[in-house]
């Protein structure tokens, strides 16, 4: 079973890199090449992370285009 609190520890200390360092890990992690950052993390987990950073770059993608 997936660890929620390594998940968000992992999706915010992502996200503290910057929008650019979050779609490199996307397309990284997309690609199914190792990301910075998700080391350690179970397959299910970095699955979780690559959900957590689409949801969280969409919001922010469409505010950002709103603007």
């Amino acid at each position: 079973m997936p660890d929620v609190e390594r998940i968000n520890s992992c999706v915010e200390s992502l996200c503290n890199a910057g929008c650019s360092a979050v779609r490199a890990t996307i397309e990284a992690m997309d690609a199914g090449l190792p990301a910075v950052g998700t080391e350690g993390l179970e397959e299910a987990e970095r699955e979780a992370v690559l959900r957590e950073l689409k949801a969280i770059m969409a919001v922010y993608d469409c505010s950002a285009a709103m603007q």
